[in-house]
C-alpha cells in the first residue's frame, strides 16, 4: 500500500512533540505541504527543522487552539497558497499539567480548560477548514482522542475522559453532516504511548511493578510508538479510506 500526499495541504495541531510531531513528519515525508501549530514555539521550530530534509514542506506557527480568531487566521494562512485545506489532523490535547484528584476538589476552571483544548479547539479548526473542503467537495478530518474516551482514563482526570468522549461524539456528528460534500471525519483512540513529557512522568509514576502490569494488559505485550498513531492518521487521510467515516480506530496493542 503506497500512500503519498503530493500537492495536498495538511494542518496538524499540537505538533511540537509526541504524536503531533510524528504525524507532521509522516505527511512531509510523503510530499505534503504541512502547516503545523502549537503553543510551544521552541519545540515547534524543532519539528520544522526535522522536516527540512523531507520531500514535503513544513510551515509552523504558534497558535492557541482555544482562541477562535487565531485559529481562523492560521487556517486562512494555510489555505492561501493552494486555495484549500485537504487534510486536518486535530491532535492537540492533553491534561494540561493536571493530576487525578477527587471529584469534589475539581474547580470550574480545571474542568473547562481541558474541554477547551481537547474539544473546542477541534471544533474551531473544523469550522475554519470546512468551507474550503466543501468548495472542493473533498476533505479528510482526523481527530486524535484517547482510549480514555472509550473507557476510563489511567490519569483519573474526570474532565480528560469526558472531553475525549465528547470529541468522539463530535467526530460522529460531523461525519454525518459533512459526508454529502465528500468529507470524511474519523477518530483515532491511542492507548498508552510514551510520547511526550506528560506521558514520561506518568510512566515513571507507575514504578517497575506498575509498568510491568500495564504492559501485561496489551495483547502484544509491549508499548506502542508515536509512529503507530501516525500510520493510522495516514490511512484515514488517504484514498484507501475514502468510504470510511464516523469511525473510531483504537490503536492500543490489543488492550484487554
Amino acid at each position: 500500500m503506497n500512500i503519498e500526499f503530493p500537492e495536498k495541504t495538511v494542518i496538524v495541531t499540537g505538533a511540537a512533540h509526541g504524536f503531533g510531531r510524528c504525524i507532521a513528519l509522516a505527511f512531509a515525508q510523503r510530499g505534503a505541504e504541512v502547516w503545523a501549530c502549537d503553543i510551544l514555539t521552541d519545540e515547534l521550530v524543532e519539528t520544522k527543522e526535522k522536516c527540512r530534509e523531507l520531500p514535503g514542506q513544513c510551515a509552523v506557527r504558534t497558535v492557541d487552539v482555544t482562541d477562535r480568531e487565531a485559529v481562523f487566521a492560521f487556517v486562512e494562512k494555510a489555505t492561501g497558497k493552494s486555495g484549500r485545506v485537504d487534510i486536518l489532523v486535530n491532535n492537540v490535547g492533553g491534561v494540561l499539567g493536571q493530576v487525578g484528584r477527587p471529584l469534589e476538589e475539581i474547580s470550574p476552571r480545571d474542568w473547562e480548560v481541558i474541554f477547551k483544548v481537547n474539544v473546542t479547539g477541534a471544533f474551531y479548526f473544523a469550522q475554519a477548514a470546512v468551507p474550503s473542503m466543501k468548495a472542493a467537495r473533498y476533505g479528510r478530518i482526523v481527530n486524535i482522542s484517547s482510549g480514555a474516551g472509550l473507557g476510563v482514563s489511567l490519569t483519573g482526570i474526570q474532565a480528560y475522559a469526558s472531553a475525549k468522549a465528547a470529541q468522539i461524539g463530535l467526530t460522529r456528528q460531523l461525519a454525518h453532516e459533512l459526508g454529502p460534500w465528500g468529507i470524511t471525519v474519523n477518530n483515532i483512540a491511542p492507548g498508552f504511548v510514551r510520547s511526550n513529557p506528560t506521558t514520561e512522568r506518568q510512566w515513571e509514576s507507575y514504578g517497575e511493578e506498575g509498568q510491568k502490569a500495564l504492559i501485561e494488559k496489551f495483547a502484544l505485550k509491549r508499548l506502542g510508538k508515536p509512529e503507530d498513531i501516525a500510520h493510522g492518521a495516514l490511512f484515514f487521510a488517504s484514498d484507501y479510506a475514502g468510504w470510511i467515516t464516523g469511525q473510531v480506530l483504537p490503536i492500543n496493542g490489543g488492550k484487554l
